[in-house]
């Protein structure tokens, strides 16, 4: 007997700050005024995606002790963003980043109830935690934690929060106009939690939302993380794009739900991915090279440099060879804010490495740059594309994809256009909304259901 088909989860990251973006394309738009978030999220609804993401950033990164305006783009507050789409919106879920590490639970638990209330149902939170004092700065508390204590901190967090969500039941409104009684238990939302990162009690202001509690992602890829993810999330956001690599990183979290008492279909697999689309995949291929080249200039790929070498390198020509001096192995690291960083534990090794693909394909820095960093996932035809995506949904590498388009708002538009119809050719990709809220769109019960089922299991 075969195997069914599993359905496709798509979802869009309307990009903000990163490497993807090429803002300099003259058809590139605004990623601050919000006729572009309606754009974005019109098109992702219409092509039936599953929600819209929003990343989020604290402060802007810098280099050399500037702002690096090579990809600055804007970061307005999520919330905000997210509650004005939920009126320009009928099905899309809206999922933001909201971090655990400077935020307070019962201020992160109001903002969510009350988006899921105005949206209908359709809020996720996206829970991560803050690495780098530089981001600190900005807050009261400043500096920041070993990462053990940020996931101790962001588990409280999380726990403490869905204590606030279920402090309502969702059957203490009475309204009866007639005899005066509005609530049926005056100590609804009465909460009281002590624990090592936090100490709070009263009475939780916002009414039991329709979906309960927002559904929950988690984006961390060490063993914390992945732990995290497997005991608390609804979604799990994975850098591995890749066939090989999204398999073993599939394997590894859905292995891990069973101690958690947890089956396979409650935490979702959704790798990021970029993507070209031409005609033919020749074509694409040409495009993709074109938009990589975009997206690495001059002046990125002598930045990109000096993550490694932690120097000023603006003397070097971006089309020469690397430079011959060491990394500074200074703990004072001229690019601050930067994910990138961390990669390079050993930033000796890597300039090692990198003199020697460099010497061998006779490449500049900005080649270098080009062909090490991040590629685009998808490049082909539609018919190419929507072949792959689907065949890493079925063998296990993923259980869908977070889609970053390189051109904000406008990028989505020719995905929606040309795979879309495609993969719902192919009966892997909904025709239309499963129902009212994004926890229907995600196939994952509703927390009181879950729990039923877990007790009468």
């Amino acid at each position: 007997m075969s195997k069914p088909l599993k359905q496709i989860h798509l979802a869009a990251h309307f990009p903000g700050v990163n490497n993807t973006t090429v803002w300099s394309d003259p058809k590139a738009g605004s990623h601050i005024e919000f006729s572009s978030f309606v754009h974005f999220a019109q098109t992702a609804e219409r092509a039936k995606f599953d929600f819209l993401f929003l990343a989020e950033g604290l402060r802007l990164r810098e280099q050399g002790g500037k702002i690096y305006d090579l990809d600055v783009v804007g970061r307005p507050d999520t919330f905000t963003v997210l509650a004005a789409l939920a009126a320009v919106t009928e099905h899309l879920g809206l999922t933001g980043t909201i971090n655990s590490t400077f935020n307070e639970p019962y201020e992160v638990a109001r903002q969510f109830a009350s988006l899921d209330h105005l949206s209908g149902g359709r809020s996720a939170w996206n829970v991560v935690t803050s690495w780098d004092a530089f981001t600190g700065e900005n807050f009261r508390r400043g500096g920041f934690l070993p990462q053990d204590e940020r996931y101790s901190r962001a588990k409280e967090f999380l726990a403490t929060t869905n204590e606030l969500f279920d402090s309502w039941h969702g059957d203490e409104i009475v309204a009866d106009q007639a005899s005066g009684t509005f609530l049926r238990d005056a100590k609804a939302g009465a909460f009281v939690h002590s624990g090592q990162h936090f100490d709070i009690q009263g009475q939780f202001n916002v009414p039991r939302s329709p979906q309960g509690r927002p559904v929950i992602f988690q984006a961390g890829d060490s063993d914390e993380g992945r732990e995290f993810a497997a005991s608390s999330a609804d979604a799990i956001f994975s850098r591995y794009a890749q066939l090989k690599e999204g398999r073993a990183f599939y394997t590894d979290v859905k292995n891990r739900l069973a101690k958690y008492g947890r089956r396979h279909d409650e935490l979702l697999i959704l790798p990021a991915a970029s993507f070209v689309l031409a005609d033919t995949d020749a074509e694409a291929e040409v495009l993709a090279k074109e938009v990589r080249r975009q997206q690495v200039s001059g002046a990125t790929a002598i930045k990109h440099l000096e993550f490694v070498w932690n120097r000023d390198l603006s003397s070097y020509d971006p089309e020469g060879p690397l430079p011959d001096i060491d990394p500074d192995l200074g703990d004072n690291h001229i690019s601050k804010g930067r994910a990138q960083v961390r990669m390079y534990r050993d930033p000796l090794a890597t300039a090692r490495e990198w003199r020697e693909l460099a010497a061998a394909n006779n490449w500049s820095i900005r080649d270098l740059v080009i062909e090490t960093g991040n590629r685009q996932n998808f490049i082909g035809s539609p018919e190419t594309v929507a072949r792959t995506i689907n065949e890493y949904v079925q063998t296990d590498a993923s259980d869908g994809f977070i889609l970053v388009p390189h051109i904000t708002p406008s990028g989505l538009d020719i995905f929606a256009d040309k795979v879309v119809p495609l993969l719902q050719e192919q009966g892997v990709f909904r025709t239309e909304y499963e129902g009212p809220t994004l926890r229907h769109q995600l196939g994952l019960a509703h927390p009181d259901e879950a729990a039923g089922e877990r007790v009468a299991s």
